[in-house]
């Protein structure tokens, strides 16, 4: 017979097990492994089920997670009333249909980057959000680095001074996308980095791009974003690049900030360098001085982003918490992004957001 004490802490490990937040999850290709080990691996919930229409996917998640159940079928997850939230990873094309099905049968929904397709896409399941009360969040993984959030730091604490420009170079020999182009694919993420770290909304973008295949879509792009205050945001993006290179300056008046992802541990290198000008008169030129100083190289926290991420998603259903990566950041990416299809197709013409 079992003693007080022993049927006590049973009944605390089966409540335990009743209150974990179940999760679905929708494609195991090459992030959904990454998204089942870190769901998994959080202690306020279980991944109940995964979905993949190949076969192959759904074997090797019974070959090494034998305890979560899988499906060739989305909507086995979604009409499952066993299961809280469904994690989508599947092409964006594909998200605003499945985010739409799983809003309406009442799921909380985290996206995979880019949110959808359109911002007419991303709007709606914004207001449906709503209705439902539900958390809909996109895995804008790079916030929840410590870099990242070091760079927030340091402007929030005046170290930089005023940011005067942000530019982005993620290049490589890459896999091209046969559905999106290359802005699509790879400047959501620093997009989305640049709008967590600056305040002002954009006033317009100037978009231009190049395909170098038969099917039109762009390989090479250059995106500028322009800002009324005279801050501006430039990316280039790349799948035809011999070298690979994920690399962001951020410019302020006091001090500049190199972001290397590639750096295994100097992510982070601050100069303390800077200029400053003024106008002669007489001679009407520019005189320019320039400031260099020590570089300083900060501790970064080490903790995995995407466990942050998903830490985030189940708490905001949980607790109610704000997300970083919440729904209205993902329709912000999506606006620039739409915008930028526009401009690439009418020779870089500026185009205005709202």
């Amino acid at each position: 017979m079992l003693n007080s004490t022993t049927l006590l802490l049973l009944k605390n490990v089966t409540l335990q097990i009743m209150n974990k937040l179940s999760i679905g999850i929708i494609g195991y290709g090459y992030w959904g492994p990454n998204l089942v080990r870190n769901f998994s691996s959080l202690s306020n919930c279980k991944v109940h089920t995964v979905a993949d229409f190949r076969s192959e996917r759904t074997d090797l998640i019974k070959k090494n997670n034998p305890t979560i159940n899988t499906t060739n079928n989305p909507e086995d997850l979604i009409n499952n009333n066993e299961i809280d939230a469904i994690v989508i990873a599947t092409p964006v094309f594909t998200h605003f249909e499945l985010a739409k099905k799983a809003l309406l049968a009442n799921k909380h929904v985290l996206l995979e980057k880019p949110m959808t397709s359109t911002v007419a896409e991303a709007e709606e399941l914004i207001n449906l959000a709503e209705q439902k009360s539900k958390v809909l969040m996109v895995d804008h993984t790079f916030l929840y680095t410590g870099a990242v959030q070091k760079l927030k730091s340091l402007i929030n604490g005046g170290t930089i001074g005023k940011v005067k420009y942000f530019d982005s170079t993620r290049i490589n020999l890459g896999l091209f996308q046969p559905d999106v182009n290359v802005l699509w694919d790879l400047a959501p993420h620093d997009i989305s980095i640049l709008n967590y770290l600056i305040d002002d909304k954009p006033y317009s973008i100037n978009a231009t791009g190049v395909s170098h295949t038969n099917n039109e879509i762009e390989n090479i792009a250059y995106l500028t974003v322009n800002y009324e205050s005279g801050f501006i945001a430039h990316f280039n993006c790349s799948w035809t690049s011999p070298v690979k290179i994920r690399m962001l300056l951020l410019g302020g008046d006091e001090k500049m900030v190199v972001f290397n992802d590639l750096e295994p541990t100097e992510k982070i290198k601050i100069y303390d360098t800077g200029y400053s000008h003024k106008t002669d008169e007489e001679k009407q030129k520019i005189l320019v001085d320039y400031r260099a100083g020590d570089v300083y190289i900060p501790k970064l926290e080490s903790k995995e982003a995407l466990f942050g991420m998903a830490s985030d998603f189940t708490n905001a259903i949980i607790n109610g918490d704000k997300p970083i990566a919440d729904m209205q950041s993902g329709l912000e990416v999506i606006k620039i992004l739409e915008a930028s299809n526009k401009s690439i197709k009418n020779q870089g013409k500026e185009i205005l957001l709202s």
